[in-house]
């Protein structure tokens, strides 16, 4: 059996046989893939071979959250009727408990091959928020790569990085200055034609500033860091995607100071593998890794080969983790919903 041959103005968008298996079938002539390439409030902008248009960012008939196109996803639209559309199965999706108290699940990016986990070299500098990324981005199956800023502003950059590098083996971490056009270009090089790369990072690290320099242009607004904390404010305001030099994309997202994880085990025993691993050697299958006998983490932590800090940082997350995807599969069986099934890259 020949497989049908990628149409080149579709392969620049980021389609691949990943998505055309899932149009096996489907009436060519009437359906056509496009591309989310930004979410507005209430709108999207869909982009195809012939196509550039804003179109309604839900349907009547949404079963839920993960039914809501993101920026990065691929759609099935009528070509008769652009407001009528299905999302195809995602390679990868980043997803989030939405701020408030009412339990819902926030789309953030999906379709994302390289996750640029943004952080500065200053009194902002998080361990635990870089953590909480990577908990994301190995839940999504996506690469991640530390992208420390700020280096022209710290004494010693190389401290920051070498505390990231030690959050996990072979962790990727780059020091740049977000306005050096030498930095973006490396940076840009990661993402090849038709690849997808995604930044994610608080607010004040210079994500909008290095967007502007992976593009090559200063179209996006940035804003200046407050002096006394080192805090920034949020300058985009909407998640889009941005056309790289080399043929890849870059999808920029708001600021997010909080950013609560959901459905996310995955990610947390892949990053904490090391925790994971010593819980199966506990004498007891349900220990608390407290005071009972044979604990293998108080061993570990009386061996120096654990820290107090990092035990801290897997049991947080490990809580809100359940928490939050219990709430939501609460939530979920009260409506009927059973959410979207999304797939990864093989």
């Amino acid at each position: 059996m020949v497989t049908p041959a990628i149409d080149p103005a579709l392969a620049a968008l980021g389609w691949r046989p990943f998505f055309m298996a899932q149009l096996a079938g489907v009436d060519s002539a009437r359906f056509q893939p496009v591309r989310v390439m930004a979410v507005h409030r209430g709108m999207i902008a869909v982009a195809g071979v012939g196509i550039d248009a804003m179109i309604a960012s839900h349907r009547a008939d949404s079963a839920g959250e993960e039914d809501r196109a993101t920026v990065g996803d691929w759609l099935v639209i009528d070509r008769a009727d652009p407001g009528s559309w299905r999302i195809l199965d995602r390679a990868s999706l980043f997803k989030r408990r939405a701020p408030g108290g009412d339990n819902r699940l926030q789309l953030v990016a999906a379709n994302v091959d390289t996750l640029l986990i943004v952080a500065s070299c200053n009194q902002d500098f998080n361990l635990a928020r870089i953590e909480r990324y990577l908990v994301l981005a190995r839940e999504a199956g996506v690469r991640p790569v530390v992208v420390l800023t700020k280096i022209d502003l710290a004494d010693q950059p190389e401290q920051f990085a070498t505390a990231a590098r030690a959050l996990q083996p072979g962790l990727r971490v780059e020091l740049v200055n977000a306005r050096d056009a030498r930095d973006g270009a490396r940076l840009a090089a990661l993402c090849g034609p038709g690849e997808t790369v995604a930044l994610l990072g608080s607010s004040g690290v210079g994500k909008s500033t290095l967007v502007n320099t992976m593009r090559g242009d200063g179209s996006i607004a940035t804003q200046a860091v407050r002096d006394h904390d080192g805090k920034g404010r949020h300058t985009t305001t909407a998640r889009s995607m941005h056309r790289l030099e080399r043929g890849g994309w870059l999808l920029d997202t708001p600021g997010m100071r909080e950013f609560q994880i959901v459905e996310a085990g995955a990610g947390l025993a892949d990053v904490f593998d090391d925790i994971a691993t010593l819980t199966l050697d506990c004498r007891f299958s349900n220990c608390t890794h407290g005071a009972e006998p044979g604990c293998a983490i108080r061993a570990a932590l009386d061996a120096g080969t654990l820290t107090h800090e990092r035990l801290d940082r897997w049991r947080k997350l490990t809580v809100e983790d359940a928490s939050n995807s219990g709430s939501l599969a609460l939530r979920r069986a009260r409506s009927g919903k059973t959410g979207h099934k999304d797939k990864r890259n093989g």
